[in-house]
């Protein structure tokens, strides 16, 4: 999807364009699409018109650079983070920390007893990634509303790497890059080959499928499956810059916390970054900065000292705040989903998840009563340990559900009781197809975790 886009995002994937229902009727089986698409991309930049709304850069915005078409989104989540048990126990996590143990120093502020993993954390995360896959199924523009998935993905994920920092920065960088690159390049190679099959021939900019500091170029043909890399770049930026972020915000934590608002302003109102890859990678780490702060402010011990009034009301100021940022500018952004409209976004994601991480903090809160339902509880430990395996494939299971429910209608069966024109049947195909790749891929968390390779974790 693409921040501003002028033109409605969900077009149909390759040879099923369109808004059309799936009618299943004799000689248009596999012509149809399903309402799964992933945007129609606004005029290349440099390459004709310019675009004509304010935002084109940022989250989700599509760009052309050499001749290469580049999208930066979808999506969200991954390079997804665990949160470490109280007791510092060893973690089996689910992201390119995984499986990483953590020092045993004492905690700045109280945290919930017990042994083992966090599970209110965890299951956080899945909900999140049911979410993710949800939206690119449905493309529904309400979904950010309900529980905007990046920005909590960005929130645990900030709170996990304060909590690293207690050791060595460069030891904690590189422990980050080695978990999250094998993954990435083994189901890279897959992309970049059929893509290079498909009349691709990349420039100098293939280094970014190697670190994806940058967004990896691609053609039209493969920006399904690509186009949700921009969650792995702006994790990358977080990363590189989370060593000076935490000395910064531990000289006042709640000033750098409200100032963390303040970027995403100057570049809708002030300055607008690059229509190029640098551009687009600064409006991500603008829009969930605060995000990635208020997991700071959860490993600190900040959110436990404030007073549970002052919370709840500053997080209903900016989830207000954003809410009425999203609707106000439909006409402008053509929607308000929160994807499309940088602003509301990170508003709306900062008092959400404020909300989410004070719960936490303030009650210590620990949802340890998900052991009693084992087949949940196993679910969600699937879910937090194949979390990058969910993220990266899940786009791709969700492309190759549409041929595979083509094939459906052949069975005469199949068309008289199965509903194949349903997108819900193609989100449940979708889900079949992923825990079909956890299994054959997923290992490769474990290799890049320095573990025993598993089928589940």
């Amino acid at each position: 999807m693409s921040w501003g886009s002028e033109q409605q995002r969900y077009q149909g994937y390759e040879g099923y364009q369109g808004q059309q229902d799936y009618q299943g009727q004799q000689g248009q089986q596999g012509q149809q699409g399903y309402d799964y698409g992933y945007g129609q991309q606004p005029d290349p930049y440099g390459q004709g018109r310019q675009p004509q709304v304010p935002q084109l850069y940022g989250y989700g915005s599509g760009y052309v650079d050499h001749g290469q078409v580049y999208v930066t989104e979808t999506a969200p989540l991954p390079v997804i983070e665990p949160e470490p048990a109280a007791d510092a126990a060893v973690r089996t996590e689910l992201s390119p920390d995984a499986g990483e143990p953590e020092s045993p120093a004492a905690e700045p502020a109280p945290k919930a007893k017990g042994s083992g993993r966090d599970r209110y954390f965890d299951a956080l995360r899945a909900v999140a990634l049911v979410r993710v896959v949800a939206y690119h199924t449905f493309g529904w523009a309400w979904a950010g509303l309900v529980f905007p998935s990046m920005g909590v993905m960005f929130a645990l994920a900030g709170s996990l790497m304060a909590k690293s920092l207690e050791r060595p920065a460069l030891t904690v960088v590189k422990s980050r890059m080695r978990r999250l690159l094998p993954p990435f390049w083994f189901w890279g190679f897959f992309v970049v080959v059929a893509m290079l099959i498909h009349d691709w021939m990349p420039g100098w900019q293939i280094v970014f499928w190697i670190v994806p500091v940058g967004d990896p170029p691609g053609n039209q043909w493969g920006i399904q499956a690509w186009e949700i890399l921009w969650y792995l770049r702006t994790y990358l930026w977080f990363v590189l810059m989370s060593p000076l972020l935490l000395k910064v915000f531990r000289k006042a934590p709640l000033p750098v916390l409200l100032l963390s608002l303040a970027p995403i302003m100057v570049f809708q109102y002030a300055w607008q970054p690059p229509y190029d890859r640098f551009g687009s990678g600064l409006t991500d780490f603008a829009t969930f900065l605060f995000c990635w702060l208020v997991g700071f402010a959860h490993r600190e011990g900040v959110l436990q000292r404030l007073k549970p009034a002052l919370v709840i009301l500053a997080s209903l100021a900016l989830l207000a705040y954003g809410g009425w940022y999203a609707f106000a500018h439909q006409a402008e952004f053509g929607t308000y989903d929160l994807d499309e409209v940088p602003v509301a976004q990170t508003f709306w994601s900062a008092g959400f998840v404020t909300l989410l991480m004070y719960f936490k903090a303030y009650y210590n809160v620990d949802f340890a009563w998900l052991a009693r339902f084992k087949r949940l509880d196993r679910t969600v430990t699937i879910f937090n340990g194949r979390a990058v395996t969910i993220y990266l494939w899940h786009e791709i299971a969700l492309v190759l559900a549409v041929p595979l429910i083509d094939q459906f209608w052949k069975v005469p069966a199949f068309e008289k009781w199965l509903p194949l024109e349903s997108q819900w049947f193609m989100f449940g195909i979708g889900w079949v197809l992923i825990w079909v790749a956890i299994p054959l891929v997923g290992w490769v968390e474990d290799v890049a975790a320095k573990k025993k390779p598993k089928l589940l974790p």
